[in-house]
């Protein structure tokens, strides 16, 4: 008996050490707050990692293509539900992740015995101006990140998904550095295609300490294994590149 609480975070620490294994590859997801509303873009060549939850709700996901669609379908009727019970103006991300997609998932994760969610999910709700945008990003475990302002950060008018921490740091840096809230769509499309491709070769190079120099993301776009040149010269096959708009 006295051996149990230390088999079972024993366990949870097993089980963390397995998903983050199972998550790392997957292709970075960049959100921007832009001036006519939030652009998600992403890049792939399997299947579709953007959808749209509610009418002011769109959710990127990296992880096992089952959980995903299980998630994005819980998260759908939830919505759906919340909107015919009370109205459409009633449906809120916060509610939504907090109330009901952050608890499933941490009781999933905690529950040894059970299957966890291979997933990672970041959510984006526009609101009626630029500030009051929201972006949640909702771990494995039911943890969540907001781009709201604490005492140690500002508020982030961005949010980014990846398979690692490390490439998710990275990425926020460079868009903190690079990415105005006020930008154009064509600029804040440029913004997160650099941002991917950070999140991309930080990846591929889990050793970097520091940003990579504009040079070399500019090179990365243009390698000829890079799903970003594969998107260009592909244009018209499905699933090479992923883009998302919710118009303000």
């Amino acid at each position: 008996m006295i051996e149990e609480p230390y088999r079972w975070v024993e366990a949870i620490a097993n089980r963390r050490e397995y998903i983050e294994g199972q998550l790392a590859p997957g292709s970075p997801i960049a959100a921007l707050g832009y001036r006519e509303g939030i652009l998600f873009i992403t890049l792939g060549q399997t299947r579709q990692k953007l959808f749209e939850i509610y009418d002011r709700i769109a959710m990127g996901g990296i992880g096992h293509p089952g959980d995903i669609e299980r998630l994005r379908m819980a998260a759908i009727e939830l919505a759906s539900t919340e909107g015919f019970t009370r109205s459409a103006g009633d449906v809120s991300l916060r509610r939504l992740a907090h109330y009901s997609l952050s608890p499933v998932m941490k009781s999933a994760f905690e529950q040894i015995y059970g299957p966890p969610y291979l997933a990672r999910m970041l959510f984006a709700e526009i609101g009626a101006r630029p500030e009051e945008d929201l972006f949640l990003r909702v771990e494995y475990d039911g943890e969540i990140a907001s781009n709201g302002a604490t005492y140690a950060r500002a508020r982030q008018d961005f949010a980014v998904l990846s398979g690692t921490r490390q490439s998710v740091e990275m990425m926020e840096a460079f868009l903190k550095s690079e990415h105005k809230p006020d930008a154009s769509f064509e600029t804040a499309v440029n913004s997160a295609l650099d941002a991917w491709s950070v999140g991309h070769m930080l990846l591929q190079a889990s050793e970097a300490k520091e940003l990579p120099a504009r040079d070399a993301i500019a090179q990365h776009r243009q390698e000829p294994n890079s799903p970003l040149l594969q998107s260009k010269q592909q244009c018209c096959s499905a699933a090479v590149a992923g883009q998302f708009v919710i118009v303000r």
